[in-house]
């Protein structure tokens, strides 16, 4: 009985190939693993971006629908009058549907003005939105507005879900001069989930990082396959 007890204690001896291919089906099986968990998809935020090219010349405007659900979030309306005694242009962002909001503050005249972003200000729940005129001129009272002779700034947008708030930008260029305002959408995104601030600017979310290369499938089957795989693999 002793000695029985002494041959399970000691330890099995497994030859080398046999070592080499269980660590080969390791590496194999924690490769499946990480790009499995590469692969699934993430819980985390996520921007979707639409590309445009649009141009809103005078007397112009666009409805912009951020999320693609059939219903406009907001309107971006280049406008020209004239009354007896002046003429003006105004270009301004309007909400298309209750609730949805323009960030931007009054000011000193009480008028709201929308602001004109850099790329990386943060668009969220800490922002005010307050605005609506992007660029206004007028024959007896100048012009004003941060939307003037400006590239790739960046309007940050509060809207509605389904009831939730959302957050997103919408990216023009604006010349203003010779009597005109023109005003160009290259752009807008949306943060997917509800009261999570987006970056001015952000494209792309976590949720579109693939697996790396070096991880594939094919590189997953040279290693199942013990010492050749291994081989085939240092060759490539």
């Amino acid at each position: 009985m002793e000695r029985y007890a002494q041959l399970l204690r000691k330890p099995s001896i497994l030859s080398a190939s046999i070592h080499q291919k269980l660590n080969l089906y390791a590496l194999a099986a924690g490769a499946t693993g990480v790009a499995m968990l590469a692969g699934a998809p993430s819980a985390e935020a996520e921007v979707v971006f639409t590309p445009a090219h649009y141009v809103i010349t005078t007397n112009r405007k666009i409805t912009l629908d951020l999320n693609h659900d059939g219903i406009g979030d907001f309107i971006i309306s280049n406008h020209a009058f004239c009354t007896t005694d002046i003429c003006g242009r105004t270009l301004r962002a309007l909400p298309a549907e209750a609730g949805n909001r323009v960030e931007g503050m009054k000011s000193i005249f009480i008028l709201k003005f929308a602001s004109a972003l850099q790329r990386g200000a943060q668009i969220g729940p800490s922002a005010v939105f307050s605005g609506k005129l992007m660029a206004v001129s007028g024959t007896e009272y100048g012009s004003g507005g941060q939307w003037q002779n400006v590239a790739d700034r960046y309007l940050g947008l509060k809207f509605s879900i389904s009831g939730s708030i959302h957050y997103g930008w919408a990216r023009f260029s604006v010349t203003s001069g010779n009597e005109t305002i023109t005003a160009t959408l290259t752009g807008y995104a949306y943060e997917t989930v509800a009261n999570r601030p987006i970056t001015a600017g952000k494209t792309k979310g976590p949720a579109e990082v693939g697996a790396p290369a070096e991880l594939g499938p094919a590189t997953l089957g040279l290693l199942a396959m013990g010492s050749s795989g291994l081989a085939l693999w240092r060759r490539d």
